[in-house]
This record gives structure tokens, C-alpha cells and sequence, in this order.
């Protein structure tokens, strides 16, 4: 009350005469009595103030939206509508338009509808304005009250493609949920808050680990952001036992997380690395996303660390999703030379960094907003739009290859797809089944966890690539090569698995490789069949530089005699022989320590003269083939897969006389017959390949890919079947 007596005192005096004015202003001042004349001056003074703290609040209210906090900028422009005299009603129409923007913008469909209307109503809403009005009217699922502004519109701004879009989704929205589709969703409770929880994404050896972007409480830092009223998000996890219960979810306590906004992650089919979206905040600069890239470590993801993908400082770079055979990293953007909003974009990964952008282009990209990108490990590629047609707000599409050699988009219906976001599918392995987010049924507008399945029939191809000693190894590659024209290069995880989705009625061929091993081959006939059918692949690896074990050969005792039981694993050799046509090996027998020395290595030579005696028979070339028997000369030592298996053992031990005299009866005999043994060792990789003058001898031919096939790859190639 003291401040308003003051400014009272200050209105008074302005109306005091001054010299020159006579006594026009006193006498006014005496004709009203002391009560109105406060009353009068009151209400004027609150207009003024309220005109002041209008104008204020909306400035303000500019200031935050300019930097992007939406959420602080709806409540500066809600307080300057207030303030405004519904006489101004220009004024009150333009300040809930900026409110109404803002309400879109963090995803309040509901208020932003309100908003519009408002907007409306003080006549200020251009076309631009009534085509945000009416996708917000979607997403809310009025459908009529939509279906009225996109008619109207469709006469104002003829051609406008979301205009179109909005209007046969207004029209034929009731009927698409009606229809429904074979998917079934549940909400995942387990995994939500009260706040948003979104993005998930399934990882994990076992697709045991659930990634996902959260605004809870239990994220870093106090403050509550800008854009979205709430805490700053986080990556948080839940993991599953062995019993199918998911953990109550945790924030991943590493160096992964900030007080910034992290958020949309994606694991890298090897499960080595993760791609996330990163917000940091500058209070005097507007915020742009970016992508980042963490590398885990045993347990434990690493701080994240820039992915340059343009000098665009600009732009918004969000949502990444790696492509299975890990060569296209796709994000979202709204740099220029998209189709308008948000664009899927992708750039080529290599060993020097990203190369190029490229814009995927129609049919995925529209207009609207295109986001969320995100692959099932089969090829299919799923986003989510506002700007193809659909329910309302952000829908889930999938884009499959056709005949055409062209992507073909398919909303995937209700209940996948309501009125609401519906955005950042995960996929359980090859299975048509996993997780997504969705604010359906929140009034508030936040984002939650749900299930999703829809059962069908999947030929499935699971394999492991290892060393022939049982080591995994993550860093190989599966190429894959159909019948039907397929070429894929399959990515292997951390144990050295990997899945394939394969087509009944076709012949594949798959080639494993590593660095520093041989390559080995598996072929498989997929048969037709209207049943789910895994087919188990193992892809044991020799390595070039260490001599490797041949398991399974057997003599008879005391003489170098191959019994027929050891016919199985001599044969496995030949097929690696002839599937590396341009290796030769050293054979090594190898003997305990009984016996006199010279004995033992005359019967290890003899024995490892009958092994090359039976390759050649199998029609590998002599010149390819040198056996020495070493006898007791060269004791294993134990590497650590075999250590595993004998606890009175460790990795590196060498099993010489001194070291077997020391162990106990039972095992003395274990460690005797690991040191009888046939292995073999590369000695050369360039058998046979050049002719005298050292030109190459069989150079490999171009062949022109199938269309399926990304051409402008260095490593394709080609099997003949």
C-alpha cells in the first residue's frame, strides 16, 4: 500500500498547476471529492501497470523463446495475455498466438489448442497459424473441429502438402483405429515416472538392457529447464534377470550423463558404442542439439565426445541411429536443403570420420516434421512424422524396399499410432516385438514406455564367429550373400554373435573374416516353411600367426596309425584348406614325455606324415603341406579357455616334465594327453598367387551389383553359387 500512496503523491503532483496556468487545475481538483478522485486514479493506474507489466512479461517472453525455452517463454507471453485489456483485442490475439506456439512447441497440445483458439477468436491467425491449429487439433484427436480448418484451409493454400495430409487425416483418422492392426501394446510401467520417459533402446548381449531418456527427479542437477518445465534429462537403465523382471530404473552413474540434456540413444550393433543427443546450455545463445558419441569400457560408458558431422554451428543435430551393417549413421536436422522442419539425414562412417551428408529425400521426408529414425535389424527402416498422414501428432511409419527398387512408406496403424507422439521403436533382436514412447493418454503431455508385438513367422540365422581355442572375437565380419541378390556385411557383437533374418526358399552363403585369422565359410539352404526356425552357425577361426590345435585326431597307441574316428576332424581341415586356397601349413605331431626323446620324435614324425598323407588324398597339394614331429619337444601352454576348464590350472602354464611331476596322479595323465597333440601352423598366405613375372593370377572381376545393393562400397563382394 505504501507504493501505491507514492505514486498517488507523484499523479497529484503532475496535476498541480504550474506558473502561467492560473487556477484551471486546482479548481478541478476541488470539484471532485477526495474519494473519486482516488477511485478514478486507481483504476487508471492499474491499467497502466498492468499495460507496463504486459509489455515487460512479453518481452521476456520473446528473450526465452528466442533461446529456445519454450516452456518459460509460454508462461512469460501467459502472464502478458493476462495483463492485456480485452479492449486491446490485437494485442490479446498476438500474445496468444506466441503462447499458443509455445505450447506446440514443448508438446502441451491441449493448452496450445486453447491457445489457437484465442487466437482465432481476436481474428490474428494467418494460415500459417490456422495449419498449426489444425495439426494441433489432431493431435488431440478432435477430428471434426480439424477436418473444418484443413477444408478451409485447403481453399487458402491450395498445393500445401500438409494441408492435403491434414485433411485425409482428418477424414479417415476415426476409420484407421477403428481397423486397427495385428500389434498389441501395453503400458510398461516399470520403466516410467511421473515426468518423461522416451526413447527407449534394447542392448545387451540378450537385449537384457533397457537405455532410456528420462526428466525424472532422480536426474542430475536442481534446476528445471527452460524448454520443458522439468529437470534437465538423463540416460537412465533397467536390466532384466533371468527370470524376464526388469530392475527398477537407474541413472547411469559414469561420466555419460551431465547437468546438460541428454537424451535419444543409440547402440551401435556391436554393442561397443553409444550415440546420443547432447543440449548444453548457454544462457545468452540459443541452444542447439547435438550428437555425441560414448565408447564403453568393461562396464561402464565413457564420457561423451563430439561427432562432427557439418561445420553447421547453426542447425540441430539429433537423433542418431546406426544402419545394421554399422556403414550410415542416420540423424535428424534442420539444416537447409531439407524439405522443411525436421529432415532424416544420414552420412557414411569410415575409418577417417564421417563423409558427406546426404538427405534422404520423398517419400520419408516431407514438409513436416520427419524424426526418431531408428532400423530392426532386418533392414526395415522406422521414423516417425507429423507430416505424412496419421492419427494426430508424431506417427510411427516403416519404409520398405519395393520392386521398384524404392521406399515404400506404411503407417503402422492403431495402437501402435494414436492421436498422440508415438515415436523411438527398439526392436528385440530380429522378433517384431521391443519397446517405444508415447504421450498418448497423459493430459500433461509427457512421454511414456510401452511394449509392443506383432507375432510373425522369422527364419533366423544365429552365430558365433571365435577362435578354434574358444576366444570370442567382436572384431570380426559376416558377409552375407543370397541367392536372391542379397549382399550384407553383418556386424558382430562383443561376444562375437550375430543375427540374420534370412528368406525361406533361398541359398546363402556367409563368409566370416577377421584380421589375423583364416576365413571360414557356412552355406545354408533356407527351406520354405510356414513355421519360426533358428539355424545355429559356428565360425571357429584359425589363427595365421599361432599354431592351432586340431581337436579329435587320434592313433592307435604307440604307432602312427589314424583311427577312423579322426576321420570328421581331418576332413574339417580340407575344407579349410580349400576355402583358403592360398595358405600353406606346417603340420606339428606332438607327444608326452614318456618314453625315450628320440623315440618320441620319430613316432610324432611318423604321425605327422600320415596326416599329410590322408590331405593329399583329399586332393590338397603336397607342396601346401610340411609335417614335423617334435615329439616332447615343444610342451603346450595353456591359454586361458583351457584354464578355464581345470581349476589346478592357469593361463600360461607350460605343461613340461618338471611342472606335470608336481601335480597330482589324475592330473598328471590330463596334462600328458593335453601335450599329445596334432596342430598346425601358416607359414605363407600367397600360395599360388602370382605367376612367374608377379602379376596376380586370378584378379577379381567387377560384377555389377544387384539393385538391392549400396553401390560406392570399397570392401563388396561377390560369391558365385
Amino acid at each position: 500500500m505504501h507504493s501505491l500512496n507514492h505514486i498517488y503523491q507523484k499523479i497529484i503532483k503532475a496535476l498541480a498547476p504550474s506558473a502561467g496556468e492560473g487556477r484551471v487545475a486546482p479548481n478541478i481538483i476541488k470539484v471532485v471529492s477526495p474519494h473519486v478522485l482516488r477511485n478514478v486514479l486507481g483504476v487508471s493506474l492499474v491499467l497502466l501497470l498492468f499495460s507496463c507489466n504486459a509489455d515487460t512479461f512479453e518481452k521476456k517472453g520473446d528473450k526465452a523463446y528466442a533461446l529456445g525455452e519454450y516452456y518459460l517463454a509460454a508462461d512469460y507471453y501467459r502472464q502478458a495475455y493476462s495483463r492485456t485489456q480485452n479492449t486491446e483485442r490485437t494485442k490479446r490475439g498476438e500474445r496468444a498466438l506466441k503462447m499458443a506456439n509455445c505450447y506446440s512447441r514443448y508438446n502441451h497440445a491441449q493448452k496450445a489448442v486453447g491457445a489457437y483458439r484465442n487466437a482465432v477468436r481476436y481474428k490474428v491467425a494467418d494460415s500459417e497459424a490456422m495449419l498449426s491449429y489444425g495439426r494441433q487439433l489432431l493431435k488431440i484427436g478432435d477430428y471434426k473441429a480439424a477436418l473444418k480448418v484443413f477444408t478451409e484451409l485447403n481453399d487458402s493454400m491450395p498445393g500445401n502438402l500438409l494441408v492435403k495430409n491434414g485433411l485425409l487425416s482428418a477424414s479417415n483418422a476415426p476409420q484407421w483405429k477403428k481397423k486397427g492392426s495385428d500389434y498389441t501394446v501395453k503400458r510398461m510401467d516399470v520403466f516410467n515416472s511421473r515426468r518423461d520417459d522416451y526413447s527407449p533402446c534394447l542392448g545387451g548381449e540378450d537385449y537384457d538392457y533397457l537405455y532410456f531418456t528420462s526428466t525424472r527427479n532422480d536426474a542430475i542437477g536442481d534446476d528445471l529447464n527452460g524448454i520443458t518445465g522439468t529437470k534437465s534429462a538423463d540416460i537412465f537403465f533397467s536390466q532384466k534377470d533371468d527370470k524376464g523382471k526388469w530392475s527398477r530404473p537407474e541413472a547411469i552413474s559414469s561420466a555419460l550423463n551431465s547437468e546438460y540434456d541428454e537424451g535419444a540413444c543409440f547402440i551401435t550393433p556391436d554393442g561397443t558404442e553409444m550415440y546420443l543427443t547432447l543440449c548444453e546450455e548457454d544462457g545468452s545463445y540459443p541452444r542447439y542439439a547435438k550428437i555425441v558419441k560414448s565408447s564403453r569400457s568393461d562396464a561402464s560408458w565413457g564420457k561423451p565426445q563430439d561427432v562432427t558431422i557439418s561445420r553447421d554451428s547453426l542447425s540441430t543435430f539429433a537423433h542418431p541411429a546406426i544402419s545394421p551393417d554399422g556403414v550410415w549413421l542416420y540423424f535428424v536436422s534442420d539444416m537447409p536443403g531439407g524439405k522443411g522442419g525436421m529432415d532424416i539425414w544420414r552420412s557414411r562412417i569410415t575409418g577417417a570420420g564421417l563423409m558427406g551428408v546426404e538427405n534422404l529425400g520423398e517419400p520419408v521426408n516431407t514438409p513436416g516434421n520427419e524424426m526418431f529414425p531408428t532400423f530392426r535389424p532386418n533392414g526395415d527402416f522406422y521414423f516417425s512424422s507429423d507430416g505424412h498422414p496419421g492419427m494426430g501428432g508424431l506417427d510411427i511409419f516403416v519404409a520398405k524396399i519395393g520392386e521398384d527398387h524404392k521406399y515404400h512408406i506404411q503407417n503402422l496403424g492403431y495402437p501402435m499410432n494414436t492421436q498422440a507422439d508415438d515415436f523411438g521403436m527398439t526392436f528385440e533382436g530380429a522378433h517384431n516385438r521391443g519397446f517405444f514412447s508415447s504421450s498418448r493418454n497423459d493430459g500433461r503431455g509427457y512421454d511414456h514406455i510401452y511394449s509392443f508385438e506383432n507375432p510373425e513367422i522369422v527364419q533366423l540365422i544365429k552365430g558365433w564367429v571365435y577362435e578354434v581355442d574358444g576366444y570370442e572375437l567382436n572384431s570380426a565380419e559376416v558377409r552375407l550373400v543370397g541367392s536372391d541378390g542379397t549382399n550384407r556385411r553383418l556386424s558382430v557383437k562383443s561376444d562375437g554373435s550375430f543375427e540374420q533374418v534370412v528368406k525361406p526358399g533361398v541359398d546363402y552363403i556367409m563368409l566370416a573374416t577377421c584380421n589375423g585369422f583364416l576365413n571360414k565359410k557356412e552355406e545354408l539352404s533356407v527351406p520354405k516353411t510356414t513355421k519360426s526356425e533358428t539355424y545355429t552357425l559356428q565360425f571357429p577361426l584359425s589363427s595365421i600367426s599361432a599354431p592351432v590345435l586340431i581337436d579329435n585326431i587320434f592313433f592307435e597307441f604307440d604307432k602312427a596309425t589314424l583311427l577312423k574316428s579322426s576321420t570328421q576332424a581331418l576332413d574339417s581341415l580340407v575344407l579349410l584348406l580349400n576355402e583358403n586356397p592360398n595358405i600353406t601349413i606346417e603340420l606339428g605331431a606332438h607327444t608326452d614325455s614318456k618314453g625315450p626323446d628320440a623315440y618320441n620324435k620319430s613316432l610324432s614324425q611318423r604321425r605327422a606324415d600320415e596326416v599329410v598323407k590322408y590331405l593329399i588324398s583329399k586332393g590338397i597339394a603336397s607342396d601346401r603341406l610340411t609335417p614335423v614331429g617334435y615329439g616332447e619337444e615343444k610342451p603346450k601352454r595353456i591359454r586361458r579357455k583351457v584354464a578355464e576348464r581345470y581349476e589346478w590350472l592357469k593361463e600360461g602354464d607350460v605343461l613340461t616334465e618338471e611342472f606335470i611331476s608336481k601335480l597330482k596322479p589324475a592330473e598328471q595323465e590330463t596334462a600328458n594327453a593335453l601335450n599329445r597333440r596334432t596342430e598346425f601352423t601358416v607359414l605363407r598366405t600367397t600360395y599360388n598367387m602370382f605367376d612367374e613375372k608377379g602379376n596376380l593370377k586370378n584378379p577379381p572381376k567387377p560384377r555389377k551389383p544387384h539393385l538391392d545393393e549400396e553401390t560406392g562400397s570399397d570392401d563388396t563382394f561377390y560369391f558365385d553359387f
